[in-house]
């Protein structure tokens, strides 16, 4: 049986819409908190993930944390697996038509995304149901489909900025991803959601699933709408293609020493979406005139590091970092470098390291002067290094590997 959280559902709704963009409504939300408290019943609060990649960063992380405050007040986190919506595709933010993945994928993905969310979730029956939408949508008949899909007209489809973009630019719109919005609004129709959260590229699809469940004669969901985490570029959104993001899984060294990497500029966002500490706190945090930049980062790249290892790793990755980069030091232990001859091309080499994804990503890094061997900078991708046992090859301020024969 669930425990409700004791405080006033002022102080609650407060709670909640810390670091939210947009709510839809904060009225609605009070009024539904106060009826379950009355009734006993938990709040059914919906995510949806389609688990279209294998992994997740610390973006995908902002609506599970979010979802973590509607769980530690007594409600019920229904995560919705969209195995079935990730067969078309989310066109949300997309400037062309998403690939359709196979089911072999989209099973492996689920499962990753569901042992990686469990990081920040409380896990407990109690508290967490797991649905896949196949279970519904999988048994919709034609018909079905096109009661819904008469609740949406093309003139309100073609306004979403996807869309709107892609048509200026004579790009393809299909009717496939018209149909998205429904699939992920009939979601909350099934599960009967009270509230469900997404990020800004979302507040379209959340908003039909309002829609949808007064046509099904529900209470509409309160949509709680999370602004999108800026990568470590500072201009863009956090994503693994643009190399810009801090993976829930990467080691605790490369995620503190990212940490550290962020623009001062962004400290705020991160504070803000990215841990509990008061609005107080973070606002002396990131004052330069009280707290210098680096102090607040280590702050925040250990507070980030415990959540996804343990405190232990965090101060062992802070002193690391501490070690290499102030004392201008190498790191004590360093993966093995395994070359192929006893001369290569440094592009080949940085590909072999691992350290990059392909010859083109790998001949990037060194024509912008990010690959160094033996702290020596190598600038040009044609170059062709004599090797020995022992050499340090160093890609970026976070990559190091020892040169094996």
């Amino acid at each position: 049986m669930a425990t409700f959280s004791d405080k006033p559902v002022s102080e609650q709704v407060e709670e909640l819409s810390r670091g939210v963009e947009a709510m839809y409504t904060r009225e609605e939300l009070a009024q539904r908190l106060t009826r379950a408290a009355a009734e006993g019943r938990q709040l059914r609060v919906k995510l949806g993930l389609d688990p279209t990649a294998p992994d997740i960063h610390l973006g995908h992380t902002v609506v599970l944390q979010k979802m973590r405050q509607f769980q530690d007040l007594g409600h019920k986190a229904v995560l919705i697996i969209g195995d079935y919506t990730a067969r078309v595709g989310d066109p949300s933010g997309a400037n062309k038509t998403r690939p359709i993945l196979s089911p072999e994928q989209i099973a492996a993905n689920a499962q990753t995304y569901i042992d990686q969310a469990g990081k920040i979730l409380d896990l407990s029956p109690e508290k967490l149901e797991v649905r896949s939408n196949s279970e519904w949508l999988e048994k919709l008949t034609f018909m079905e489909v096109l009661q819904m899909a008469a609740r949406k007209t093309v003139a309100q489809m073609i306004q979403r900025d996807s869309f709107k973009q892609r048509l200026a630019q004579n790009q393809d719109v299909f009717l496939h991803e018209f149909l998205y919005p429904i699939m992920q609004g009939y979601d909350s129709v099934m599960i009967h959601a009270d509230v469900e959260l997404g990020g800004s590229d979302q507040t379209f699809n959340n908003l039909v699933g309002r829609d949808l469940q007064k046509a099904y004669n529900q209470p509409p969901q309160i949509v709680v709408i999370m602004p999108i985490l800026v990568g470590l570029d500072g201009e863009q959104k956090m994503s693994k293609s643009k190399g810009n993001y801090i993976g829930v899984t990467e080691s605790p060294k490369e995620m503190f020493g990212k940490v550290m990497s962020i623009p001062d500029g962004l400290m705020t966002n991160y504070f803000t979406l990215l841990t509990d500490l008061p609005p107080a706190e973070i606002a002396a945090l990131c004052d330069a005139a009280t707290t210098h930049p680096r102090q607040a980062k280590e702050i925040l790249g250990k507070r980030i590091v415990a959540q996804f290892h343990s405190q232990a790793d965090a101060d062992e990755a802070a002193a690391e970092f501490a070690r290499v980069f102030s004392q201008h030091a190498v790191p004590a232990d360093m993966p093995d470098v395994k070359a192929t001859a006893e001369t290569m091309n440094i592009v080949d080499l940085v590909l072999k390291a691992g350290f990059a994804d392909s010859k083109n990503a790998a001949r990037r890094l060194v024509e912008q002067n990010a690959v160094s061997l033996d702290e020596k900078k190598i600038t040009d991708p044609k170059t062709c290094i004599p090797l020995h046992a022992g050499q340090v090859l160093r890609v970026g301020k976070l990559k190091f590997g020892r040169i094996v024969l």
